[in-house]
């Protein structure tokens, strides 16, 4: 008769309904094998619409129609990290091996690329730039990041480790090393959070977040050095936490602080005199093993810091992130960080 049964018009159109559905299924396929894209990444379907899509009746498939096939390409959002990481293990024990080597390191932490790492779960709620200023001490900053990187990945961290290593051999400005190591962060990524970290002290327990509070925070309450005490009333020193807002607000360390002792005293006068207050975590977490060493040549006690301090409400508004001169000298993205050379100038 020139037209088809019933049946066969039936059986016509699930095949022309299938067919729209498996094309932008195939499409996505393509998609994915030469991105390199997972599967991981797409909208996870409900147990009901995984039960539709597994039935092999092709009028199942034709009710769900294309719109299927346009939720598996759109992009899934994240949950946020919960405030208290499922990782986090408390106090490790820490060891300071002889025979570690860098690519031992590495080996560890290969989701850390360029010094940088992001959880895969979920989205970080903080963004967090470690700042470590450096010279002369490759043996201590292998210890640190060999506990470090894994201590941040516990706590669901979306942070990179910079090493601002100061050229030369001017006497060493720890303060300008952390000013530079900010400003230069700034350039790679809008940090949330920045930790101004010594390279000879290594966390002892990693439910000491590293992570930024409303107000500026000190994270060394304690140290086998000082016997698990505060080292003196007021300190803010070691390794401290500060928002980018937070740290703006007090332009930053001061300048002009070359040797040991002072700068980070002058720190804790500019966040008071900007009416914020200095937090801590608790004393049983807060806990830190120092690397022992000898003073470094080329960083002896500052002289002057006394006098400095005193003249610190007069100057900070002109001494700090806004008068802040250097010359970068080399940028290496390297495995476990990025390291930074610069020339600070001198005294």
């Amino acid at each position: 008769m020139g037209f088809c049964s019933a049946a066969c018009c039936k059986l016509s159109r699930r095949v022309k309904y299938l067919f729209l559905l498996l094309l932008p299924l195939s499409v996505l396929a393509w998609i994915c094998l030469f991105s390199g894209g997972s599967v991981k990444s797409f909208t996870v379907f409900s147990a009901a619409t995984q039960a539709l899509i597994k039935k092999e009746n092709t009028q199942d498939l034709a009710n769900l129609g294309t719109s299927v096939a346009v939720r598996l390409m759109t992009p899934t959002p994240r949950t946020e990290c919960p405030k208290k990481s499922p990782l986090l293990q408390g106090a490790v024990k820490l060891n300071f091996e002889p025979s570690l080597k860098v690519k031992d390191v590495e080996g560890e932490n290969k989701r850390v690329v360029e010094g940088r790492y992001q959880p895969l779960s979920c989205t970080a709620r903080q963004s967090v730039a470690i700042l470590i200023p450096h010279r002369n001490r490759e043996r201590h900053l292998l210890y640190l990041l060999h506990h470090l990187h894994p201590f941040l990945q516990r706590q669901q961290l979306h942070y990179a480790v910079y090493v601002i290593q100061q050229a030369g051999d001017a006497t060493f400005n720890r303060a300008k090393l952390l000013n530079v190591g900010y400003l230069e962060a700034l350039k790679d990524y809008t940090w949330d959070c920045f930790i101004f970290h010594d390279v000879d002290l290594v966390p002892e327990n990693d439910r000491n977040l590293y992570v930024c509070d409303s107000q500026p925070k000190h994270l060394v309450v304690g140290r086998n050095a000082t016997g698990y005490k505060l080292h003196y009333k007021g300190y803010f020193g070691g390794v401290s936490a500060m928002s980018r807002e937070q740290f703006g607000k007090v332009n930053g360390f001061a300048n002009t602080y070359w040797g040991w002792g002072g700068e980070d005293d002058d720190l804790r006068i500019r966040v008071e005199l900007q009416k914020m207050k200095i937090v801590r975590p608790p004393a049983d977490i807060a806990r830190y093993t120092m690397v022992f060493h000898k003073r470094d040549s080329g960083n002896e006690v500052n002289k002057d810091r006394m006098k400095l301090l005193r003249r610190t409400p007069l100057v900070w508004k002109k001494d700090g992130l806004n008068s802040c001169k250097y010359q970068i000298l080399s940028v290496e993205r390297l495995p476990l960080y990025i390291n930074v050379t610069v020339d600070l100038g001198k005294p």
